[in-house]
């Protein structure tokens, strides 16, 4: 069983986490002392209005460059566009669930919720993911063949 650590709020560091993590956690004051990193971690919390840094970005941040370009690509495909910021986290926990992230499965049904997420929408939702997964074993399975009515055809 592994061992799990609360973080403390003094040094930056958010949630529960497991006791070792496989890179450093950037702490407020390390942050501050690297520009870029300083830039990252203000628009951070610009973009969502909140004082928190969460730990993936404070992981990130052992790698300036990563981190700024992980930023900037999730501003942009979280961003306003066609899809409804709610329907966006959606389709992110259900990415998290498949790919078994734990942390990305929490930090996107809180971010989920604060955009209005309602406990049943979630059940069914969970529901949905779960039918999901169960009917595409089965087929992979049994390789059924895809029927020419759903076959996905190049546009004009």
């Amino acid at each position: 069983m592994r061992s799990r650590a609360r973080a403390s709020s003094e040094d930056g560091l958010s949630g529960e986490a497991i006791a070792v993590a496989t890179v450093k956690l950037w702490s407020n004051a390390e942050a501050e002392a690297d520009a870029r990193v300083s830039a990252v971690f203000a628009d951070i919390r610009a973009t969502r209005g909140s004082d928190v840094v969460n730990n993936f970005w404070r992981g990130l941040a052992n790698d300036p460059a990563l981190l700024e370009r992980t930023w900037s690509a999730l501003k942009t495909v979280m961003g306003p566009g066609t899809l409804d910021p709610l329907t966006k986290e959606l389709v992110y926990i259900a990415v998290s669930i498949a790919n078994g992230c734990p942390y990305c499965i929490h930090s996107h049904t809180a971010a989920a919720r604060a955009k209005g997420l309602t406990e049943g929408q979630h059940g069914e939702f969970l529901a949905v993911v779960g039918m999901a997964n169960q009917t595409n074993a089965l087929v992979n399975g049994m390789q059924i063949p895809i029927d020419a009515a759903f076959r996905v055809e190049e546009g004009p």
